[in-house]
């Protein structure tokens, strides 16, 4: 009885499963809760905080940040806004010695969900059916905002750390 050589198939998955959308980088130095709030009124959007913001685990820290959504379904758009710094305070074990040694204090720590884009405070992804969504409009109503630094549209194609913007 001869036993035929099993054959065996391949898959290659490619990464094309990412999905278009458009990120915006504003610099101000807002609370996020007011960030949303601001862009509620002078945008016209519909932000609320998400019920579990975006958690992490970076450099064995866990980070969050927190998250606001609004489904525009007239519009078949949903707008993201998302801070860009999480502080929080490192753990820091101390070797067993006496009861009362000296103990340092717990150090702070930034984190950052995009580390590449370091200086800015605050991100608006906008995820749309329709291809390509005019920006020049949104970008003009947020640079008008008094609190807002300066907002501007980042290129997705050079972000390194792109799986970050991941949000459902």
């Amino acid at each position: 009885m001869k036993i035929a050589p099993m054959t065996s198939h391949k898959l290659w998955l490619d990464d094309d499963f990412e999905e278009e959308f458009s990120l915006i980088a504003i610099h101000c130095s807002a609370e996020a809760y007011k960030m949303a709030f601001m862009l509620n009124k002078y945008l016209g959007l519909k932000l609320e905080r998400r019920r579990v913001d975006l958690d992490f685990s970076m450099n064995g820290l866990d980070v969050t940040f927190p998250i606001f959504k609004f489904d525009d379904e007239f519009q078949y758009t949903t707008y993201y806004l998302v801070a860009n710094k999480c502080k929080s305070k490192m753990a820091q074990l101390n070797s067993a010695g006496s009861l009362f040694e000296d103990q340092e204090p717990n150090k702070m720590v930034t984190a950052y969900l995009l580390p590449e884009l370091k200086k800015v405070d605050f991100f608006l992804k906008i995820e749309s059916d329709f291809e390509r969504i005019p920006l020049r409009k949104t970008l003009a109503q947020l640079n008008d905002i008094k609190e807002v630094i300066s907002s501007y549209e980042v290129d997705t194609e050079k972000i390194k750390s792109n799986k970050n913007l991941i949000f459902h």
